[in-house]
């Protein structure tokens, strides 16, 4: 089969700055260093930094050798995301630009290629703040992290090859599901070409489906659309949140009856509806969407993180958070997070770069490319079930809109579209109203829709922004408000459902957040360790994906004078009974005269704990489900500083020199609980096939923090340690396995 497509994202130089001549096979590049992709171009604290830190020009090099197999054949090099505009070169000759950094790129390097002697892929890469590129030109409010920051593949094909391929399922009914593929076809030959394109559908290794179209005529150097059309499936598994199905059809394009090329998509089958009683319906059924919003940004480096922990992301959201669907805010994410979303069921709603701000016709021109550039590369997604049009909490702009909305439109007629605002009316030109209702938070109430149908895209964040180290006065009201805003939106049928504003805490510009380059708005910190507003959200989730029981307090000898005598319980158990040091308070339903519309509204108990209390204190929550007991929790009064924890996000990573994994270190007491008020310097000590990355020695945030611990291109053990000298050690080791992927060869010109 001709179609190959290596991993670039090894062994590549990486200088700090612009220098002259960067692109020229011969230059000296004594003074860069070896780095492997994703890569930011500098790493940072995870606060308190400058923001121009990461705002200059940089180059990547990469020198590699030709396979004597590549000839005949085109050679691509395809860029998943460059952080921001990235002009590429090979062997010195200029291929081309790309501006904006969240979308995928590529370039055609055959005609370049040397076969005898080394190859040098060059990227000059601008990350300053560009105001003609989306979505800069105003205030935004997060920030744009430079560096090659996705994967970047190596496409080898046949000179007539399949571009891109798009599966949709525009009708699903009793009588069957049809399904149409719809194909770009590249012709780079110089002579016109007869095609056959065969199609076939295969669901958990297994056939399903087969069908070879007509005749497909390619005329030379252009790119032809050729569609195949399945009728009436029967027997589909549709895609659904609980049961996610996927499928994947094996695309193989055909000249003279001869295999030459083949091309493979996963995609689902699930019929979306928002109709006009304003609800939303997932294969005929109706579901209230519960969502956050998330920035694809991390600790330290940025937006430079690899598919391991962008997966992992989709799973804190649809496992930890709760939540029915994500708002990718505020432009496309990585391709792996998209992927994950799938296979988990967690519902999308995508959208185009951009924040507040229109900019000239050049700019808007640059920001319709993107929405197009987008619905290309994401429209095989089940997961992603609206597209955003409009650039968020912007004003109107008739002729802008009219036009990006009838783009979406135009490139997948079967999804529909929505706009993000942040005012009350506004022109609809989309099919759902989005709107960011931030007028009434504090009271813990939305507004009622003025359209139909329509969709609260953002609530809370800024209204009262919580450090996950707040006093538990401050985590208490912020939880409790999330839970109102909630209970609001469950009880407004005409409206389609209510994202939060945000799951994870985030960097921004110096105009927003809390003055240390962070917008403590997120439910969950930038680490990813939740806040009590976590729990709730964790709480409305059906216990068929576990069972939620959280007592939202910490217990210290403040307790009174920090939260008062309240107990909230958050848990989808049907009861909770809650004994403080051994005497039962009762067994209790969910306060439904509070949140009645809920699917698992919070459990509230109010005791005075003895004063003074003494080490024996107990805190003790039992949940019940049909009358028995399904969960426990107990909380212990918090005692004097005992050791370190650490803990692993995963046990194994891939040795691509590349790949990460979370660290959670934590100061804890004797009873293994992390001390709230902790805030010890941790050193960190790192041996074996990997590398830390991170602030070291690790200063903790209300007893905990987290670092990561990045695989090197060696597969080997790596262990981590961490020393205080007021508390015992810890350790943890990681395992890092070969890389499987077939990579580029390396070049000999190295440093």
């Amino acid at each position: 089969m001709s179609r190959e497509v290596l991993n670039f994202n090894t062994d590549w130089l990486f200088i700090a700055g612009d220098i002259a001549g960067g692109e020229q096979p011969g230059l000296d590049v004594q003074l860069f260093e070896e780095v492997h992709l994703p890569h930011t171009n500098i790493e940072l604290p995870h606060h308190y930094f400058k923001e121009q830190d990461y705002q200059f020009v940089s180059w990547y090099r990469r020198n590699f050798t030709a396979d004597a197999g590549w000839r005949g054949k085109r050679v691509w090099v395809d860029f998943d995301g460059a952080m921001s505009v990235a002009r590429v070169y090979i062997n010195g000759h200029f291929l081309g630009e790309n501006k904006g950094g969240y979308l995928p790129f590529s370039f055609d390097i055959t005609d370049y290629l040397l076969f005898e002697d080394d190859n040098v892929l060059a990227v000059r890469l601008d990350s300053t703040r560009r105001p003609d590129i989306p979505p800069e030109g105003y205030v935004v409010d997060y920030m744009l992290f430079g560096g090659i920051y996705r994967d970047v593949y190596l496409r080898i094909v046949h000179p007539v090859a399949i571009e891109t391929a798009c599966i949709t399922t525009p009708q699903i009914d009793e009588t069957g599901v049809a399904v149409d593929i719809r194909m770009e076809v590249r012709n780079q030959t110089q002579a016109g070409q007869v095609a056959r394109l065969k199609a076939t559908v295969v669901y958990q290794d297994e056939w399903v489906a087969e069908l070879v179209s007509g005749e497909v005529r390619l005329s030379p150097e252009t790119v032809t659309v050729a569609a195949v059309r399945f009728d009436l499936f029967q027997g589909i598994q549709l895609w659904e949140i609980d049961e996610p199905h996927l499928y994947k059809a094996v695309l193989t394009l055909l000249i003279d009856g001869r295999d030459v090329d083949q091309y493979e998509q996963i995609f689902g089958v699930r019929q979306i509806e928002f109709r006009e009683d304003g609800k939303f319906y997932l294969n005929n059924q109706p579901l209230k969407l519960r969502g956050l919003n998330r920035h694809q940004m991390f600790p330290y480096v940025g937006q430079a993180m690899g598919n391991r922990l962008q997966r992992k992301d989709a799973e804190i959201l649809k496992y930890e958070l709760g939540v029915n669907y994500v708002r990718t805010s505020h432009y496309p994410q990585d391709p792996s997070f998209l992927d994950r979303c799938d296979e988990i069921g967690l519902l999308v709603l995508e959208e185009l770069p951009g924040w507040q701000h229109i900019g000239d016709k050049a700019w808007q021109e640059i920001a319709k490319d993107h929405l197009a550039g987008m619905i290309r590369r994401d429209c095989n997604h089940p997961s992603i079930f609206l597209w955003g049009v409009r650039i968020n909490e912007s004003l109107d702009d008739h002729d802008f809109y009219a036009a990006t909305n009838a783009l979406a439109h135009s490139l997948d007629p079967t999804r529909p579209t929505i706009g993000t605002r942040y005012l009350e009316r506004s022109e609809f030109l989309e099919d759902v109203y989005g709107f960011n209702d931030f007028l009434q938070n504090l009271a813990g109430k939305l507004h009622l829709p003025n359209y139909k149908p329509s969709v609260v895209t953002e609530y809370m964040g800024h209204m009262f922004p919580t450090r996950r180290y707040d006093n538990d006065s401050r985590l208490l009201e912020h939880a409790a408000k999330h839970a109102l805003i909630q209970n609001v939106a469950y009880g407004i049928p005409e409206l389609a459902g209510a994202s939060g504003w945000c799951a994870f805490d985030y960097n921004t510009h110096v105009n927003f957040g809390a003055g240390d380059h962070i917008c403590y708005h997120g439910v969950m910190d930038i680490f990813r360790i939740p806040k009590y507003a976590a729990y709730f959200y964790q709480s409305q989730r059906d216990i068929k994906y576990g069972i939620t029981l959280f007592i939202a307090r910490r217990l210290v000898p403040s307790f009174k004078e920090d939260g008062e005598d309240v107990i909230p319980v958050y848990s989808n158990c049907d009861q909770v009974e809650l004994f403080v040091n051994g005497e039962s308070l009762g067994i209790r339903n969910p306060d439904r005269v509070v949140y009645p519309n809920l699917p698992h509204p919070p459990f509230t108990f109010k005791k005075v704990l003895p004063w003074p209390p003494d080490s024996d204190t107990e805190i003790r929550a039992v949940g019940y489900l049909a009358g028995r007991i399904v969960a426990e929790q107990s909380l212990k009064l918090e005692g004097d500083p005992y050791r370190i924890r650490l803990l692993s996000d995963h046990s194994e990573l891939t040795a691509d020199g590349s790949d990460m994994t979370r660290i959670v270190v934590q100061a804890v007491d004797e009873k293994d609980q992390p001390l709230s008020l902790a805030n010890f310097a941790i050193r960190l000590f790192l041996e074996g096939a990997g590398s830390l990355v991170g602030e070291n020695p690790l200063v903790l945030e209300g007893g905990q923090a987290a670092v990561y611990v990045r695989s090197a291109r060696q597969p080997g053990v790596i262990t981590v340690k961490g020393e205080n000298d007021f508390l015992q050690p810890d350790e943890i080791t990681v395992q890092t396995v070969p890389l499987a992927a077939k990579i580029v060869p390396g070049g000999r010109n190295r440093r």
